[in-house]
């Protein structure tokens, strides 16, 4: 108990001890509060001056650029706080606590608690804050960021750069490739690009770190060392160079993943000795380097290297107007600023500085500025730095040796695209290249320094691997170069004479080229001159006779398109050693014969018709060239064979007719014997027509270069199918004509099908196997490239045998197969098979293996199946694989197949009718591998479809299609296609209607075109798959009738990026871009923004809208440039307001022939409703340059409500047949406001069209002299009266004009005027002199005018003469003194003229250029003979391109006696002249003139060996019928069959618009059914007084493309889609226009007229076929007494004549 009491007793005394000083400890608070304040007070004064310290020194370290520490910046935080706001709260506590309770009686012991309490809390604070603010240093410097982003308007986003910036990325994100090399010329922006590389990957955070060191060509290690070190924020303690490179790489290596960028690379630089880490172990540190060296990037190990080249021509120049300003495209200065910006030759710094210089300049600045560019000088790019020149220069002087330095200076001569061949030629004439004996080893060197050149950047890439090229940059530097010896002399272009060098100049010359002289001095008196090069595009420019009297040094001549006939003092020139004459005109060549020392020939494109035997004596020759002289015709024998040294001999193209071994004679020829003689041969280039001409013992094994083309071919199958420039790019090249199996070849061929490159097989007959696979290692092992056409037996390429496991082409890259229509299979099937399996009938089995095929080409084969199931494993390189006229093949590509194909870039299939779909998915293969949910291309970038009438579906909708690199997508003619993804087995949902749903995925396609699909309603599914098209810019659709919108609305958002729309030719198209849904409002977020620039839009009947009225006004199109709209009757107005006051930067509007009442149509009900409708609206058109308004005849409004326009920018007003609205008003009139006011509008045209009206009202009015000053195009039109006379007086007002044009005038001459015209001499000083003259429908008109008329003084400078649709112009006129000047001659559908002009005006034509004439169906000849049939010359002096189109009773260019030369001819377009036999019999003179096109594209064109043969054969075989719109046939007594020889091959109808047919008594029909769906573009057919005619259509009773059309025989057949007008007149036999099996619709067709058939009984008369077609019995027999049936549509006829047909009982049946 005690315990327990003592215990309680403790206790007790402990909590009271307790409580006594926590009572004691709060009452000193309350005591002491005073003392408490005052202490905090005092600790917070010193708080206040510490941070004030602390903050002067953190003031000085941000004015030092320095950093501040983050706990520095705390405490200052904190410190404020406690100064400023705990401060506040102490001193509210006291002034609390001084207050007094109980009406003043006791002090407050509750806030004086409180205050002493919070101030000594605070003061504690206060300490530790103190405390903590001792820094030693309150900051540290921040590693410094290298300034690599590039500002936006530095970096260009072109296409160019873009590819190649995105490759540069793959490569940097690539942890295997730790080099990377970007090289170029200087200047071409490679550090630019780079510095665009590094911001992108900083900005996707692909490395930890990025550094950034300019190396330079004087490389300092230790200055790149401190560049990377101080972005690295790295001090350097150590001295010497070893310790410095050690702790920078320790340094690097600390980073995860850095990017070391070594700008301006010059040699190659030891990445150990600076520093940086470089291994396998190192694979965090990637180097990016750039270098103009290619070498250097090689030398540095670079695993990746990429070209930055100059930019194409459009980038270059869009680049060079964003600096200039869009504005220059609407200037006078576009001419120039284009011609300027070309001289800059696509290189970024040249276009920038020259741009910026010559922004805002006036026109004087900008001619002088191309005067300049267009001379070679290291001044012309005036503010390029200057040390963009010391760098070439600095190249130049490090080249490796003097022959490169050499072979530099001399490219530098040659010009652009320069071919290697020449520059061999240069090379070896100047003897360059010491230690080298033979052409094949100077070639070789050469090669070698080009490469090196190119890989320095001091020489660029040809068109081909067989051309150079130079920047204009390095060739004025390399001019620069050569000007400091004073030893060359260039004039590049066609300059005075003034610049040619004075006599002391001139004697010091070693070098002159001169491309484009004008004249030549007499003499050339260069003593020390050893290269002369000189061009002349004059045909006449005549060497003088002792032009070479006194350059007797001279070693190389190079002579183009000049005159030889007269220049004997060449045979003086004894050390010249290479002779290139090209297109030269040659008198006597045997004085070539003295120049001994001569080692090459080249006699190219001559003349000449026989080799002379002087030629024999130039025996160190080495070189022969007599390529393209195809007047070459005699080489006498024992020419050839006394040039010993001769190694070259070329001659393909030109000789051909080798005289036999053995038969010598006096007009014999040289045989292939004497080639045996040439030990020295090593290179050959020949055509032997006959196989068996060749020696037995003849021996090809030394040839190391060739191209040899063997057996019998047509006159011009050497030119047509010989692609020059391309077979040149191999080395080794042979052309078979082969008669028989290549085993029984002559052995001297085998030797050269062993070493071939590139191998034509060609006219293979009568041979079903071409090679045993046995034989195919010994003569394929080198082959490139193999292509085998034309052998109608040819069944199997090889035969097959159990010997061979598997059969390779080990080198070949490219394999056309063409013309084959019964190939079965690449190789034969096994001996002893007796049928032919799936497997056996696929062209390529698996034992044929092409390991590097990358091209492959089928034309016309007869095989089914491409590949046999595994045998696809060969294609892993395949880049290229073109389809066409396959007729029976079935099958393309198995779903298993596109892994196989990962490299494939193109793929084109075309005119194969049993196509069903692309991607095949069939028994066969399903069994071999297993269904796959996804196909993806990886590498496909073009995808055609072309003419695949039965295709269905590219690929079944079980699989998902991707298409990630496809940019071109072409889908043309395929009229049953379903949809590009379908599922034919599901008939439930109609999925046929749409082309292309989100099964497919084309991320990058940029282009569509579509046409001819007759099922698709529309192109896009509702649901797309995500980012399918989401980067097109163009579409195209044509002639796709089903298809109803091109956009709904809310797709519009896939296609922001849409730049250009074409849409041609749907019948049934009824909006474009769909901007509202009807009964579903559309939310004010939803927001398209569309980027279009332009669209274009033709021939759509039922389109009402172009743009439905958006009306909210969400969906902008505020980006249109160009609008186009053509025949659209049915379309009421064009713009809807919504998009019409957007249209800010439209440029170019175009309406032709539609039923337009107003340009903007009114605003939309809500619009009104949010706005009064009084408001005037003011539409801004202010970069509106072109405007076209072409017979518009409703057009009334502009916009039907109260409006104001503004053009400020509108250049060129093109109006015609717009009667109902006001084009021109002097005010602004509120009953009919006119379109333009003339004071404002007409002085800032360049081009406009008046009609009669506008020329009246003008002319009425008031106007100063100078209001029409600007306008340089003047049409004038409508002057429809007989009696109307042409208004001359008027032409007074325009004393710039330039250009007139007559249109829709019924004047009788031009020689009629105002009658006082004539009397006013000084109106007629005033007339301007135009240099363009166009008449179009002048119907009256029968003669131009006479002589002395005005219109000589308006026509005294013409250089341009169009004259179109004047059908009463008998000829041009005589003595027209305009001839002189004239340039181009025009002349198109004068159908009464019957001669263009006589002999005597053609010599007067001495300026002409380009002469064309067409569908003038009356004219007999061009130049018609006079009556003085006296011998005189007629010379077409500068004529280059002649046409002759259409002219059905063309016999001949011209007759009469005389010589027609034409020295510059070099195109000819010869095509639907059906009875010229000869271009002109007398003495025919076309120098250069190699080939007759059918075409403008026809590019290859034919060629007999000379014009006059050329266009007898033309006659002969009717050659020329290539897209032929117009056919006629009239007076064709005897014809019966007009189709049935012409199975398409030869004529080509699939064009045809217009066919007549008249007197021709023997025909019983016109068509087949089957050639009927072949004129698609038929719009017209007569047929008149065709006695015998019974059936315009007749059906065969074979009709497989009939039955492969439709199926269903119940169905109706549409044919002739375009066909708008049929007449039939006096056709008495003719019982019905169709008599057959099936139901016809005819689409379009408006008009019948079937006038005086008095036998006929109906339009269509039908038959079963499964009945006899002469028991018609009930309905049926109804049918036939009905004139129209229910047999026939016609959904758009509305006019119908029917007369005088006696059997007609009813028209319409019931």
């Amino acid at each position: 108990m005690e315990v327990i009491t003592g215990t309680a007793s403790n206790l007790v005394t402990g909590v009271a001890g307790y409580v006594f000083q926590k009572v004691k400890r709060n009452f000193s608070y309350v005591c002491r509060y005073r003392r408490m304040v005052s202490g905090f007070e005092r600790k917070v004064e010193t708080l206040k001056d510490k941070r004030d310290g602390v903050l002067l020194d953190v003031d000085a370290a941000e004015k030092n650029g320095e950093n501040i520490y983050p706990e520095v910046n705390s405490w200052l935080a904190k410190a404020d706080k406690m100064t400023d706001s705990e401060l506040k709260e102490v001193k509210g506590l006291e002034d609390e606590a001084k207050n007094k309770c109980f009406i003043g009686l006791c002090p407050n012991f509750k806030a004086r608690y409180q205050l002493s309490k919070k101030a000594e809390e605070d003061a504690a604070a206060v300490d530790e804050l103190l405390q903590q603010g001792g820094f030693d240093k309150v900051s540290y410097q921040d590693v410094p960021q290298p300034i690599l982003f590039v500002p936006p308007k530095d970096f260009e986003d072109f296409d160019s750069r873009r590819l190649m910036f995105n490759k540069i990325m793959e490569a940097v994100k690539d942890p295997k490739v730790n080099i990377i090399g970007v090289h170029g010329m200087p200047g071409v922006g490679k550090t630019t690009l780079v510095k665009e590389v590094v911001r992108q990957v900083k900005e996707d955070k692909l490395f930890d770190s990025v550094v950034m060191a300019v190396v330079t060509h004087t490389p300092d290690v230790q200055k790149i060392q401190d560049q990377i070190a101080d972005m690295l924020g790295l001090k350097f303690e150590e001295q010497s160079m070893t310790g410095r490179a050690s702790r920078l790489c320790q340094r690097l290596k600390k980073e995860k993943k850095i990017l070391v960028v070594l700008d301006d690379i010059w040699a190659k630089l030891d990445l150990m000795e600076v520093g940086i880490p470089l291994g396998d172990e190192d694979q965090g540190c990637t180097i990016l380097l750039t270098s103009r060296d290619l070498n250097v990037l090689l030398d540095m190990d670079a695993k990746k290297s990429f070209p930055i080249g100059v930019l194409e021509h459009e980038e270059a120049w869009h680049f060079f107007k964003k600096i200039i300003g869009d504005g220059v495209e609407s200037s006078d200065l576009l001419p120039i600023a284009t011609e300027v910006a070309k001289k800059c030759g696509g290189l970024p710094i040249a276009i920038r500085t020259l741009a910026t210089s010559l922004r805002n300049k006036p026109p004087f600045v900008w001619e002088d500025a191309l005067r300049q560019l267009s001379k070679p000088s290291s001044r012309n790019f005036k503010g390029v730095p200057a040390t963009v020149y010391s760098t070439i220069e600095w190249s130049f002087d490090r080249l490796q040796s003097e022959d490169h330095k050499q072979t530099f200076l001399l490219c530098s001569l040659m010009g652009h695209n320069a071919s290697l061949d020449l520059l061999l030629v240069f090379a070896m004439g100047l003897g360059l290249f010491h230690g080298v004996s033979t052409i094949s080893e100077a070639r070789n060197k050469l090669l070698t320094v080009v490469s090196d050149l190119k890989a320095s950047c001091l020489l660029l890439d040809g068109n081909t691997n067989k051309h150079f090229d130079m920047h204009d940059l390095i060739s004025d530097v390399a001019m620069s170069i050569t000007s400091k010896l004073n030893s060359v002399f260039v004039l590049r272009y066609k300059q005075d004479s003034n610049d040619w060098p004075d006599d002391e100049t001139v004697k010091e010359c070693d070098k002159i080229s001169c491309l484009d002289m004008s004249e030549l001095p007499d003499q050339l008196k260069c003593p020390k001159l050893t290269f002369l090069g000189m061009g002349s595009k004059d045909p006449w420019m005549k060497i003088p006779t002792n032009f070479f009297k006194e350059t007797k040094n001279l070693k190389v001549l190079f002579l183009g398109g000049m005159n030889l006939s007269s220049s004997p003092s060449i045979s003086l020139l004894g050390n010249l050693r290479a002779l290139c004459l090209r297109n030269c005109v040659l008198g006597d060549i045997a004085l070539f014969g003295e120049l001994k020392n001569l080692e090459i020939l080249s006699i190219a494109s001559s003349d000449i018709e026989m080799l002379p035997k002087e030629l024999g004596q130039l025996t160190k020759l080495k070189r022969l060239d007599l390529r393209s002289s195809s007047k070459l015709k005699r080489i006498p024998p024992g020419i050839l064979c006394k040039l010993s040294r001769l190694e070259e001999l070329s001659m393909g193209d030109s000789f051909v007719e080798w005289g036999a071994e053995g038969h010598s004679s006096l007009q014999s020829n040289s045989s292939l014997a004497e080639l045996k003689a040439l030990s020295c041969l090593t290179a050959l280039e020949i055509r032997i027509s006959n196989a068996k001409i060749i020696p037995k013992d003849f021996s090809f094994e030394k040839l190391q270069r060739y191209i040899i083309f063997i057996g019998e071919a047509s006159h011009w199958d050497w030119d047509w199918d010989w692609d020059w420039v391309w077979v040149r790019e191999y080395s080794r090249t042979l052309n078979l004509n082969l008669q028989t199996s290549i085993s029984f070849l002559n052995n001297g061929v085998k030797v050269l099908l062993k070493k071939a490159e590139n191998l034509y097989i060609d006219e293979v007959k009568g041979v079903e196997i071409l090679l045993h696979e046995l034989e195919v290692g010994n003569y394929f092992q080198q082959l490139k490239n193999l292509h085998i056409q034309n052998g109608e037996m040819v069944q199997y390429i090889l035969t097959e045998s159990d010997a061979v496991q598997k059969i390779e082409f080990l080198e070949l890259e490219s394999l056309t197969l063409q013309g084959l229509p019964n190939l079965i299979s690449f190789c034969s099937k096994k001996e002893g098979s007796t049928s032919i399996s799936p497997q056996e009938s696929a062209l390529f089995k698996q034992k044929i293996l092409f390991p590097k095929l990358k091209k492959l080409k089928q034309f016309s084969i007869g095989i089914e199946r491409i590949w046999s199931s595994q045998a696809f494993c060969s294609t892993q390189n395949l880049t290229s694989l073109i389809i066409q006229g396959c007729a029976n093949l079935k099958y393309v590509l198995s779903d298993s197949m596109p892994e196989y194909l990962q490299q494939l870039k193109c793929l084109e299939i075309s005119e194969c009718k049993c196509i069903q779909e692309i991607i095949s998915t069939d028994k066969m293969i399903l069994k071999t591998f297993k269904n796959r949910a996804l196909i993806r291309f990886p590498r496909l970038n073009f995808l055609k479809l072309k003419g695949l009438q039965n295709l269905i579906e590219f690929c079944h909708e079980d699989y998902t299609v991707e298409f990630p690199a496809l940019t071109i997508l072409e889908i043309e003619n395929c009229p049953e296609l379903k949809g590009f993804i379908h599922n034919s087995m599901r008939k439930d949902i109609p999925t046929h209607e749409v082309l292309f749903n989100n099964k497919v995925v084309f991320p990058n396609l940029e282009k569509i075109t579509i046409s001819h699909l007759k099922n698709a309603k529309r192109i896009w599914h509702d649901q797309l798959h995500t980012n399918s098209f989401s980067m097109l810019k163009e579409l195209t659709v044509k002639e796709c009738d089903a298809l109803l919108n091109i956009f709904s609305l809310f797709l519009l958002g896939f296609f922001q990026r849409l730049e250009k729309l074409i849409v041609i030719d749907c019948a049934s198209l009824e909006q474009v871009f769909q901007l509202q849904v009807q009964n579903l409002n559309i939310e004010e977020t939803y927001v398209v923004n569309s980027q279009l620039k332009e669209v274009n839009l033709v021939r759509l009947p039922k389109l009402e809208h172009i743009w439905s009225e958006d009306h909210e006004g969400n969906i902008s199109f505020e980006s249109l440039q160009q609008v186009r709209i053509q025949e659209y009757w049915s379309l009421k107005a064009l713009f809807p307001f919504s998009i019409a006051k957007d249209l800010q930067q439209l440029e170019r509007l175009t309406i032709n022939r539609c039923g337009l009442e107003e340009i903007v149509s009114n605003e939309s009900f809500v619009s009104r409703v949010k706005k009064s409708y009084e408001q005037e609206v003011c539409f801004a058109f202010n970069k509106l340059s072109f405007l076209k308004l072409w017979d518009l005849p409703y057009l009334t409004y502009f916009y039907p409500g109260m409006h104001k326009k503004t053009w400020t920018a509108l250049k060129q007003l093109r109006i015609f047949r717009c009667e109902r609205i006001k084009i021109f008003g002097h005010t602004e009139s509120q009953i009919q406001r006119p379109l333009f006011l003339i004071e404002k509008v007409i002085p800032q045209l360049e081009n406009v069209s008046f009609s009669r009206g506008d020329v009246e009202m003008v002319s009425d009015g008031q106007y100063e002299a100078d209001l029409f000053c600007n306008i340089k195009f003047l049409r004038i039109s409508c002057y429809s009266n007989v009696s109307d006379v042409f208004p001359i007086s008027f032409l007074k007002r325009f004393y710039n004009l330039e250009s007139l044009e007559l249109g829709s005038c019924n004047f009788k001459e031009l020689a009629s005027f105002e009658s006082d015209a004539c009397k006013d001499k000084d109106m007629i000083v005033t007339i301007p002199k135009i240099k363009k003259l166009k008449l179009v429908v002048i119907k009256n008109i029968r003669h131009l005018w006479k002589k002395d008329s005005l219109l000589d003084h308006i026509c005294a400078s013409l250089k341009c003469l169009e004259v179109w649709q004047c059908h009463n112009l008998i000829n041009l006129g005589l003595g027209l003194s305009f001839f002189e000047t004239l340039t181009t001659l025009d002349v198109w559908k004068c159908n009464k003229m019957l001669e263009l002009i006589t002999s005597s005006n053609a010599r007067s034509l001495v300026c002409l250029v380009t002469m064309r004439i067409r569908e003038c169906e009356m004219m007999r000849e061009v130049v018609a003979g006079d009556r003085d049939e006296a011998s005189y010359e007629i010379v077409f002096r500068v004529l280059k391109r002649l046409e002759l189109h259409c002219l059905q009773n063309l016999t001949s260019f011209c007759s009469g006696n005389y010589t027609l030369w034409c020295p510059s001819l070099e195109q000819i377009t010869l095509s639907q002249c059906p009875r010229m036999k000869n271009f002109y019999q007398g003495e025919l003179i076309t120098p250069k003139l190699r080939k007759v096109q059918l075409t403008e594209t026809d590019f290859r064109g034919l060629w007999a060996g000379d014009l006059n043969p050329t266009v007898e054969q033309l006659y002969k075989e009717q050659v020329g019928y290539r897209g032929l719109k117009h056919l006629k046939f009239s007076k064709f007594p005897e014809l019966i069959d007009i189709w049935g020889k012409n199975p398409q091959e030869m004529l080509d109808f699939t064009t045809l618009e217009f066919l007549e047919i008249c007197d021709s008594n023997n025909l019983r029909y016109i068509f087949y059914l089957s050639t009927a769906f072949c004129l698609g573009q038929l719009r017209q057919m007569e047929i008149k007084r065709c006695g015998n005619l019974e059936q315009v259509i007749k059906e065969k009773c074979s009709i497989t493309m009939v039955e492969e059309a439709i199926t269903d025989s119940s169905k109706i057949i549409s044919i002739f889609p375009r066909l708008q007008s049929i007449i039939v007149e006096s056709c008495p036999d003719m019982t019905s226009f169709y008599r057959g099996s099936k139901c016809l619709e005819f689409p379009s067709l408006v008009k019948i007229k079937v006038v005086g058939c008095s036998n006929m009984t109906t339009f269509i008369s039908t038959f079963s076929r499964d009945e006899d077609k002469e028991a018609i019995i009930g309905d049926e027999l109804d049918n036939v007494t009905t004139f129209f049936s229910d047999k026939v549509a016609f959904p758009k006829l509305e006019n119908l004549t029917i007369s005088h047909l006696r059997n007609v009982k009813w028209i319409w049946y019931k």
